[in-house]
């Protein structure tokens, strides 16, 4: 299946959009895939174009806080996190709008199915949308994540959703209690949570991707 990419802007930040042939008699997920701090969405574009997917149209934001030299983060780490999360979650939602605008535009018909997946930063991104987020989603996937320290966020009961946390334990950024802990947070409010610790370091690695593939697919 081939799928062709696009560079487009929304919300005055890069965005890379991946296409692929879609049947319209079956669900479509839109497909946002969180990069990590101080990256690029042309690195998490690198693991997205290694999914074999059916039927997804693929979603790869740049962050919004610069983390300068060309690189970007979801949110700053300090005394200011608490408050650039509260950014960073008004910020995923006008992508998600800005996304559904755009495949929606000319096949309003179409059922889209909002789905998030992310690597380091970008998987604790993921997880952090689930619980503070407007938007309705539909499967949730973290590799290698956590959760950012939120000070007295307001997190509403949602409807549970399946939830995929890969995390190893030879990590050595992200230590595997720090995302174990993450996953049954998200536990703790309800969601639908495969857990699966690996022996891998701090990466993105082919069975991770197998994984991604077996959890999104139809």
């Amino acid at each position: 299946m081939t799928t062709r990419y696009s560079t487009t802007e929304w919300n005055k930040k890069k965005v890379i959009l991946g296409d692929s042939e879609i049947d319209p008699e079956k669900p479509v997920n839109l497909l946002i895939g969180f990069h990590g701090a101080s990256s690029t969405p042309e690195n998490m574009l690198v693991q997205g174009n290694r999914l074999k997917l059916q039927n997804a149209l693929m979603v790869f934001p740049e962050g919004p806080v610069n983390a300068g030299e060309g690189i970007w983060s979801w949110w700053e780490d300090g005394p200011r996190q608490g408050e650039t999360v509260k950014s960073f979650v008004s910020f995923t939602s006008q992508i998600i709008d800005s996304a559904y605008k755009h495949y929606l535009g000319n096949n309003p018909e179409r059922k889209l199915r909002t789905c998030l997946w992310g690597f380091s930063q970008g998987g604790a991104a993921s997880l952090t949308y689930t619980l503070l987020g407007e938007h309705t989603l539909f499967k949730v996937a973290s590799i290698c994540g956590f959760l950012p320290e939120m000070q007295d966020p307001l997190i509403e009961r949602k409807e549970s959703l399946p939830i995929l946390g890969i995390f190893g334990s030879n990590d050595e950024v992200v230590p595997s209690f720090l995302a174990d802990h993450a996953l049954d947070e998200m536990k703790n409010h309800g969601h639908l949570v495969k857990s699966k610790e690996t022996t891998q370091s701090h990466e993105v690695n082919s069975e991770n991707l197998q994984d991604l593939c077996d959890f999104f697919n139809p």
